[in-house]
Formats: structure tokens, sequence, C-alpha cells
């Protein structure tokens, strides 16, 4: 390894270098990952029909425009697949070099949710409101450069050839710097989103080689950690009553548990095929409140029944699987982190919100990847698409 800007991958030689082989021998578009691609097209635009349904007769949200969150949907995918060709053209190698700016700056976007420049909504302060009803949700893009500083950390000296494993000092080092932006959104209190980024850190160490003394102390502290959260009151009242809800669904069936109750209801009533699209009971009558974002798995179970629903859960897993097979033929650990990385955020956000329709986890109020409405969920997780995009593009000739 000759250094950051001229690295060379099994004998090609600099990295533009090898940017003008890809396309001149074999074609970009040949050596993309096209499962992934089509599968997270298919489920933003079952996502956009979706959206669709569960807001068009919302005359209370949607400014008297039965196509106002489906326009800005199909925006929010528009750009996050620009996004993503741009991830792919810079590469995630480039993107290494300036992995500590990326994370300044998510660490100044997420700080500055706690300012008077912060916005609450649903009940949760990780929003900056912007003019024009532009929101951001800085939190989103925090998993992303979390992923990214722990993978340039941890794979450093491995990739160079100094060590074969990631030694405890480089992996304290890669846990302190995902803790602060953590601690952070921690304090908004967005639980989901540190939830999201805990299991990511873990699927991050496992990926790495790291002695399993971290994985075991670390599940240790988040232990000791929850129990510290809860007996410390950090949490808001809101969030400590989902989680009653979680633990006794019958509670307050009116109030805390009215979501849950009402999601179940419309998954159950779908049966196989559903109601047809656009025909729910439960989502044209509005019983299950956010059904356009954090409960967007109910609108398929009621319209698209078993059928439908169990589509959404095998495109994810199609996304999943790939993202394995990246993660496993990538010869570079750095490359691997990230896409383990990935992985751990897809995997874990998936089956927490698919999960909390179905009454099996706590509501976090974390979007389903793809389908939720939602722009700064939509542009990070396209982004990471592009990253493991660009983990198979430049990946040698002969694999």
């Amino acid at each position: 390894m000759t250094g950051a800007n001229n690295f060379s991958v099994s004998g090609y030689g600099p990295e533009r270098a090898n940017w003008t082989r890809v396309f001149a021998r074999d074609g970009l578009a040949r050596r993309l990952d096209w499962p992934i691609l089509l599968s997270a097209m298919a489920l933003s635009m079952i996502g956009a029909a979706l959206v669709y349904s569960a807001t068009r007769g919302r005359t209370e949200i949607n400014h008297g425009d039965p196509y106002y969150f489906l326009v800005r949907h199909l925006m929010n995918v528009g750009i996050g697949f620009a996004l993503m060709v741009g991830t792919i053209w810079l590469g995630h190698r480039t993107l290494r070099n300036v992995v500590p700016i990326l994370y300044g700056l998510s660490l100044v976007g997420v700080l500055l949710v706690l300012t008077p420049l912060g916005a609450t909504i649903n009940g949760n302060r990780n929003w900056l409101v912007f003019g024009g009803g532009f929101s951001l949700q800085p939190s989103e893009f925090t998993k992303i450069t979390i992923i990214l500083g722990m993978a340039m950390l941890l794979a450093a000296r491995v990739d160079a050839g100094d060590k074969e494993y990631p030694d405890h000092r480089t992996v304290a080092q890669a846990l302190g710097l995902a803790a602060i932006p953590m601690a952070i959104v921690m304090l908004m209190p967005d639980l989901g989103s540190v939830m999201v980024m805990v299991v990511t850190v873990l699927g991050v160490l496992l990926a790495s080689g790291a002695s399993n003394r971290w994985i075991f102390g670390l599940l240790g502290a988040g232990a000791v950690g929850a129990i510290a959260v809860w007996q410390l009151h950090i949490l808001d009242e809101y969030q400590i009553n989902r989680f009653a809800a979680f633990a006794n669904p019958s509670l307050d069936p009116s109030g805390v548990g009215y979501n849950t109750s009402q999601a179940r209801i419309a998954i159950g009533s779908g049966g196989l095929t559903g109601a047809g699209l656009f025909h729910g009971s439960q989502t044209t009558g509005q019983f299950v409140p956010e059904q356009q974002t954090d409960f967007v798995f109910s609108v398929a179970g009621e319209e698209l029944g078993f059928v439908g629903a169990g589509l959404i859960i095998v495109l994810l897993g199609v996304v999943l699987w790939r993202a394995c097979r990246i993660a496993r033929e990538t010869t570079e650990l750095y490359g691997t982190i990230v896409a383990a990385g990935i992985i751990a955020w897809f995997a874990f956000q998936s089956f927490e919100n698919i999960g909390m329709t179905l009454g099996i986890m706590p509501v976090a109020g974390l979007p389903l990847p793809f389908v939720s409405y939602g722009g700064s969920s939509m542009f990070a997780v396209w982004i990471a698409v592009g990253l493991l995009q660009s983990i198979r593009v430049q990946r040698p000739m002969s694999a």
C-alpha cells in the first residue's frame, strides 16, 4: 500500500488508473450489483404507493393536495439515487481520505439539534427545520460517519500489512469515535437511532476481527448503560411509556398502546392478498397514526396482504444477502467493515420497524429503509447503497 491517494489493488496501479480500467475493460454497469440496485428501487416504488395510500385523504397534513407526499417521496428517491451515483463516482476509498471532515460535519449537525435551531416532531427533538418546509435529521447521516470512521481506524494497520487484527488501542479509539455522536443523540433523546448505532458498532467490531473480549464487554456495558438510563430518568416520559406498552400491550389502549393495537388490526385484516391498494379500511379511515413513516408496513399488511408484506421482506432480504456477498468477497478489511456496518444497520432497523407493527418490538420511531417517507432516511440508505456498489466495483478485476 503506497498511500491513501495512490492505492493499488492486485497490481493495478493508482486508484484513478483502476477506475480507467474498470470503465474501459469491464464497464461499470457490468460490475454493479444489480440485485441490490433493483431491490432497493422496487422497495422505494412500493413505498411510494403505500405513502400515497396513507396520505391522499389526510387533508390536515397534505395541505389539500392528495399528491403532496407522493411527489416529495419520489423527489427524495431521485435525490437519493443521485447521491448513490455520486458516492460510486467518488469511491469508498476516496471518502476514506475525508472521513475526519465528514465526521466533524456530522457532529456539528447533531449538536445543532440541541440548540434553538433544533425542532421537536412527533415527540422527538432530532430535526433541523429550515425555510420552505425543508427539514433534516442529522442522526441519519451520523450512522454513515460512524461506520466510515470506525472502518478507517480499525482497518488502517491491517490493510497496510502491519497487523493481522486491530489491537486493543485501536479498538478503544474506534469505540471512542462512535461514543461521542451516540452520546449527543442520546441527549436529544433519540433512543431509536442510538439502538441502531449500538447494533451497527457491534457489527463493525465483529467484521474487524477484534478480540471477543471487546464484544462481550460492549454487551455488558450496554446492559449497564440501559439500567443507568432508566434509573437516572434520562428518557422522556413518552419513551418510557412506549416500553411499558410493549411489555403490557393492553396498557392504555386509547393512548400509548393505540398505535400498535391499530397497526396489528390493520395487518391482521389484510389476510393473504389484502383488501387491495387504496382500499384498506384502517388506512382510509386514518386509524393508524404515522402510517407514511413509522407504520408504513401496516399499510402493506392491510392492502397488499401477506403476499405484499412478504414481498417487502424478501426484497430487504435480497439487499442484505447481496451486501453479505460484497463484504465476503472484498479483499480489503476497510471494505469488509463498511459493508458489515451497513448490513447491521439495515437488518436491525428493518427488524425493529416491522417488529413494532407486529407487537414483537417496542415502538422506537425508526423508518423502514427505502419504504417509509422521509428525506434524511432516504438519502442515507441510498448513500449506503452507493458505498456497497463502490466496494464491489473497485474490487480486483479477477474477483
